[in-house]
């Protein structure tokens, strides 16, 4: 047994209101660089709908994660390293700028310079890539609220084979939001994509970073990724990532999309698990099995024989402790209500999801609800306009007995604290229904509905003591936050953006120093029309 830390996140999608202030405040933090404009390491997807970029889940057309062999042993769906050299400078399964939404911006200083007359200048939306006058055809909120749901949300390959079941008629249609951020995978298929090494998964809480001064822009890892969460800056020509806030981690802090979220729909914890029992529960030949497998990895904190062994390998002590405290655990394994996005993808995810239960008060009433009844609180649960397939294609790989074990567990509990508050006595054949006693369903209900801010973020601090152990372990222990013009990954980039810089770029911003000390060219980052010093060995600039 190989006993592994990893920071983890659960969100509970009944909480979530779509308001988007994960994403701006990511977006404020994260995102200073030129070349950013498309990029969203948070975003807030409404489902039913194609997602961002388009139909990213679609691993028929981009090749994402992992699939299994004729033999059963694991291999990225996109190829391996010989199909990789063949397609080096042509990538099919990479997403277009037109798959993201060309970044726009406009043009304000026409309506401050426009000279006095009787028609209204107006600003027009440019694009920010090449300033030129564009018209918006996609983006990363274009689908809000199921905006254009009848032409676009029949596209959302989560409803493969429900098309007779659903229908986007206003009488009948369905919604709720989908929050999303990297996975930082316990099997990242980014990292296995890469060809320069440069995106790594850290040794002590297994978050997955990418080191920039690696980074040569090969795009490998965009397309590797099944959830389209690795980015290309096309002005530094570097991919870059949610970093799960690394440097708020470090110090005991949440990130800031968890802290920042106003329906408190987060929770951060730490997770134990066994790293020599994930490439054989990756492997499961079943897709319908990935779920339990993936439980299966991660220890009981309670564990003694596990504390021991996580004391012996270098697991500091209050790291074990959070893990005992972790609300992550609790939420995904102990209760079994939140659940992996995609599993089936075979990179194990870390971040999973609590799935809706509502909208559910016309249906349970019209149903004949009634909370002293498990059969009428539950016969609801087929009824919801929701469906239990769309949801297991989401978490359980179409699996739908999971999902509805955890629909019927959330309705359990509502329907026992509205007993409580109206006076009644709580039906105790609802916990028995659902496997859960008394005591375990008010733990649930504290957890989910009242939690207070320690209880919903036990975040562990970073012991520097350990940084020269974990680097001699892995020598790419630090992501470049630190750079010139940070916080972000890359520094300042090539400037502060806008339209006023659609002009020659400064060549000297696509250079860099090798490791032999000799001056390179990013031609990945190149405009084309400036110089190029260092581009070709000898004679510089071209």
């Amino acid at each position: 047994m190989r006993v592994k830390a990893q920071m983890s996140m659960v969100m509970n999608l009944d909480k979530c209101i779509g308001c988007h202030t994960c994403t701006v405040t990511c977006k404020q933090v994260w995102t200073n660089r030129a070349g950013t404009e498309y990029i969203y390491f948070n975003n807030v997807e409404t489902k039913p709908g194609i997602g961002y970029p388009k139909r990213y889940e679609d691993q028929e057309q981009w090749h994402g994660g992992w699939t299994l062999d004729k033999k059963g042993r694991l291999q990225l769906k996109a190829g391996g390293r010989l199909k990789k050299l063949l397609q080096i400078f042509y990538n099919p399964d990479l997403p277009s700028i037109d798959d993201y939404g060309e970044p726009w911006t406009y043009n304000y200083q026409k309506l401050i310079e426009a000279p006095l007359g009787t028609r209204n200048p107006s600003a027009h939306s440019a694009s920010a890539l090449s300033g030129k006058d564009m018209t918006m055809q996609w983006g990363g909120n274009w689908e809000d609220d199921l905006a254009g749901a009848t032409e676009h949300a029949m596209r959302d390959p989560n409803l493969t084979n429900l098309e007779q079941h659903v229908q986007m008629e206003f009488e009948q249609a369905f919604m709720f939001y989908l929050p999303r951020i990297c996975e930082h995978c316990l099997n990242p298929s980014c990292v296995a994509s890469c060809p320069s090494g440069a995106l790594y998964k850290r040794e002590e809480d297994g978050i997955v970073l990418v080191d920039q001064d690696r980074c040569r822009g090969w795009r490998f890892c965009v397309s590797g990724c099944p959830y389209k969460k690795v980015y290309f800056n096309h002005r530094t020509g570097k991919a870059e990532k949610c970093t799960l806030c690394a440097p708020r981690i470090e110090v005991g802090q949440p990130t800031v999309c968890s802290e920042t979220c106003v329906g408190r729909l987060r929770y951060l914890g730490l997770i134990l698990y066994d790293a020599d029992n994930v490439l054989p529960a990756a492997a499961t030949e079943d897709p319908q099995g990935l779920y339990e497998a993936q439980l299966s990895v991660m220890l009981d904190p309670e564990d003694p024989q596990v504390q021991a062994e996580a004391l012996r390998q270098g697991i500091p002590a209050d790291w074990i402790e959070a893990a005992r405290r972790s609300p992550t655990y609790a939420l995904a394994k102990k209760h079994k209500v939140a659940l992996p996005l995609h599993p089936e993808y075979r990179t194990m995810p870390m971040v999973w999801y609590i799935p809706p239960l509502s909208p559910v008060a016309d249906i349970v009433h019209a149903a004949g609800y009634d909370e002293a009844d498990p059969d009428k609180v539950f016969a609801t649960i087929d009824s919801l306009r929701i469906p239990i397939e769309y949801l297991a294609n989401l978490f359980t790989a179409g699996d739908v007995e999971p999902v509805r074990r955890v629909l019927r567990k959330l309705a359990a509990i509502r329907a026992t604290m509205r007993a409580s508050q109206l006076g009644l006595e709580p039906n105790e054949e609802l916990g028995k229904a659902v496997d859960t006693s008394p005591a375990e369903l008010d733990d649930l209900y504290r957890l989910l509905a009242i939690a207070k801010y320690d209880d919903r973020y036990v975040v562990p601090k970073a012991h520097a003591e350990d940084a020269g152990r974990l680097q001699s372990q892995h020598e790419q222990m630090f992501c470049s936050l630190d750079t010139e013009g940070g916080p972000g990954m890359g520094g300042a980039g090539m400037g502060s953006g806008g339209l006023d810089e659609f002009g020659p770029r400064n060549p000297e911003a696509h250079t860099f120093t090798a490791d032999d000390g000799r001056q390179h060219f990013n031609l990945l980052g190149w405009d084309g029309a400036s110089t190029s010093p260092h581009l070709f060995p000898e004679g510089g600039a071209r």
